[in-house]
């Protein structure tokens, strides 16, 4: 079994899983964890998420809102799980160059979410570079 989960601070989680769900329906099932939004502990909000799985079998991808951030920090506990996946910085290319690439069976690998990654922060970018230089061959022609 795979579990995935978007966690955050807030409401990032359930909006990121909105958005996800919006334009890959039906493609993973995902749950989002918006931390500190009442009085339960996080700890206690993962727990819940993780209730039911076997740490040692099932694979888990987490993604978080904030390298080194308390809810971040709240899954480092589970890492020791061998397929316990947590990836910091979440954001929509990251989410959706995991889960869209992710095999329908077996594990994923550490290599395989590295250049998952790698592929996300391309689209990382400043615009208006790329429209200064577009702007520059125009004027080369």
């Amino acid at each position: 079994m795979r579990k995935i989960i978007f966690a955050s601070h807030h409401r990032f989680a359930d909006g990121l899983k909105d958005t996800f769900d919006y334009i890959a329906p039906n493609v993973a099932d995902v749950t989002a964890i918006s931390a500190y939004l009442d009085n339960v502990p996080v700890a206690d909000e993962i727990a819940e998420a993780l209730k039911g799985l076997d740490l040692s079998e099932d694979e888990v991808l987490v993604f978080t809102d904030l390298l080194g951030g308390s809810v971040n920090q709240a899954f480092t506990q589970y890492l020791a799980n061998p397929h316990f996946h947590v990836i910091a910085g979440m954001n929509l290319p990251a989410v959706m160059s995991v889960i869209m690439a992710l095999p329908e069976e077996g594990y994923v690998d550490e290599d395989f979410l590295r250049t998952c990654l790698e592929d996300a922060r391309q689209q990382i970018v400043y615009v208006n570079d790329i429209f200064a230089e577009a702007a520059t061959d125009e004027e080369d022609e």
